[in-house]
């Protein structure tokens, strides 16, 4: 076990192993690689919270006039620019702590399905990852028993499978029900969805309680790195938080990293030199560090001398469908807000451009506070849609409520949009595009003068076209429900990026058009592995973090071979 004092962010001597990022790709990697006693050190630009924290911010995420992500963020440090269709609102759906973006996830662990690794091969789109999904399936299975996923093999378009999850999956509740007797009525087959939150108590992780705060789990039945970050320091490894990884340097030849920089809070500059290094800081930091990290052997950036890293940036494009049962109540159990999950269509049909999964809403609804909240947020949007000139833009913002009843009818509101409402997103693969691509702002700096990532994303005709189908299955769906559709928000409505960031510093067989190869290291240096999603060559249509478990648990495997020797 480590015994270093908290606020010791000096560099460890000797170390094997140095990875930037605490996330479950940085978790699991330095818990996997200080099993089999390699010196490990992580470093991670937040800081560790406690359980008091957790509850705080549980607290927090109840209230309608919280900004989520302050509670994480940091305005100076974490500063970003968004120039593409889509804005990429990462200070919404990213972390900055020990234990990365698990603190904020819902939890949600599908695999990947086998045409996802050969989608060229498959239909003629996208490109081919260099491994299969073979390769990937005893990882896979490992990465939910790290995890305590639970589910049910209940799928039947979904990937094969070689043993049962870890934990049973969550009954489901009456909205689920009610969508299944209408998608058992189109010939549309449900199943549950798998879900890293416990099912039932698990050693000193309870069960889950049903709060319906998801993001902010209160008791610890939800995965989050954290698990792996203290198991990682009981086996030795170290792990520092706020260090603030501004450059990685390397050799002569530029054959090999020799060190990570890093900023600490007492305005202190260190160096973690290590025998290898993995970079797992997601699908945005990642790439922008490379690109920082440039130099006379590298010009463009570290490890990018195919110019890829930072290219071909994906997310999940989707539709939500909101409908009203007026006659029903829809009881819903706040389980993670979705436990049943649709694949049917994952398999593109003929006409259909791509894959796409639906996922049945099981959320009871916003409070008060909350729908006052999104009330409000519409009818902001309304108003400047109609009228958009800075003065009614602010008479409108400076009396929040004036769009919003208040007593009785607010509640019959509530009671009507939480107890009958009926909802179904359609989640959609989005195609691989050098266009899209996470580079350099040299106009806006970070708290240390550095280029701010900007992002640029914008989807295709693919990804519309696949939507337009899966909106049409929805409404037969809601259809057959006897559901009235209140709501369509689709990719054009929105504009908004979601949470996945994939696939910025992709792998492949070929070094002149990807940046890692099938073990995730990079080509062009021979200690530096990449672990994330930035290494997916293609999208999929289902979350992607299972996929970086499995991913992060083979690269261990590989870092440990190479550190043998």
């Amino acid at each position: 076990m480590s015994t270093r004092s908290p606020g010791d962010r000096r560099p460890v001597a000797d170390a094997d192993v140095c990875i930037v990022g605490s996330g479950p790709a940085g978790a699991l990697v330095a818990d996997a690689l200080a099993a089999r006693g390699r010196r490990v050190t992580v470093l991670d630009a937040g800081e560790r919270y406690s359980p008091r924290d957790r509850s705080r911010w549980a607290e927090l995420w109840l209230r309608p006039d919280f900004d989520h992500n302050d509670f994480w963020l940091d305005d100076d440090r974490d500063a970003y620019s968004s120039s593409g269709e889509i804005f990429a609102r990462l200070n919404d759906v990213r972390v900055k702590g020990v234990g990365g973006s698990s603190l904020l996830w819902n939890g949600n662990t599908p695999r990947l399905h086998e045409r996802d690794f050969e989608s060229v091969e498959r239909d003629g789109t996208g490109v081919d990852w260099p491994i299969g999904y073979d390769d990937l399936r005893p990882y896979y299975a490992a990465a939910e028993r790290e995890m305590g996923v639970s589910g049910e093999d209940d799928n039947p378009h979904g990937p094969p499978r070689e043993e049962p999850f870890p934990m049973p999956g969550f009954p489901r509740s009456y909205s689920d029900r009610l969508f299944a007797e209408a998608c058992d009525a189109l010939g549309i087959s449900m199943a549950t969805q798998p879900k890293a939150i416990a099912s039932e108590a698990d050693g000193d992780r309870p069960a889950c309680d049903g709060y319906g705060v998801c993001n902010a789990c209160p008791v610890g039945a939800k995965y989050t790195a954290e698990q792996h970050v203290h198991r990682a320091e009981e086996r030795g490894a170290t792990v520092i938080d706020r260090a603030q990884v501004l450059e990685l340097e390397h050799d002569e030849r530029g054959e090999r990293v020799t060190a990570a920089v890093y900023a600490t809070p007492d305005g202190k500059t260190h160096r973690q030199e290590a025998t290898t290094f993995v970079l797992a800081a997601g699908g945005i930091e990642t790439p922008r560090l490379l690109l920082l990290s440039d130099s006379d052997v590298y010009p463009d950036g570290m490890a990018n001398t195919s110019g890829a890293v930072g290219r071909y940036l994906m997310d999940h494009s989707e539709i939500e469908v909101h409908a009203v049962l007026e006659d029903e109540h829809t009881w819903q159990n706040n389980i993670g807000f979705v436990s049943s999950r649709s694949d049917q269509f994952y398999t593109p049909d003929e006409g259909v451009p791509g894959s796409f999964a639906l996922v049945f809403h099981n959320t009871a609804g916003p409070t008060a506070g909350g729908f006052m909240q999104s009330k409000t947020a519409v009818q902001q949007l309304r108003t400047l849609a109609g009228n958009p000139d800075a003065e009614t833009f602010e008479e409108t913002v400076s009396d929040p409520f004036n769009s919003v009843r208040l007593g009785d009818d607010l509640f019959d509101d509530v009671d009507s949009a939480g107890t009958h409402g009926v909802g179904i997103r359609a989640v959609s693969e989005v195609l691989p595009r050098a266009e899209n691509r996470v580079t350099l702002d040299e106009s806006t700096t970070d708290n240390h003068g550095r280029p701010v990532p900007d992002v640029s994303l914008q989807y295709g005709d693919h990804e519309r076209e696949t939507l337009d189908y899966a909106e049409e299955v929805v409404r037969d769906v809601m259809d057959e429900l006897g559901a009235e559709v209140t709501s369509v928000v689709d990719i054009d409505d929105s504009k908004l990026m979601g949470s996945h960031h994939i696939g910025t510093t992709r792998m492949g067989s070929d070094p002149q058009s990807s940046v890692v190869d099938a073990d995730c290291r990079t080509h062009d240096l021979d200690n530096l592995w990449v672990a994330s999603s930035s290494v997916f060559p293609t999208s999929g249509a289902v979350n992607p973090t299972l996929t970086i478990g499995a991913l992060s648990l083979r690269v261990a495997e590989h870092v440990d071979s190479v550190l043998t020797g």
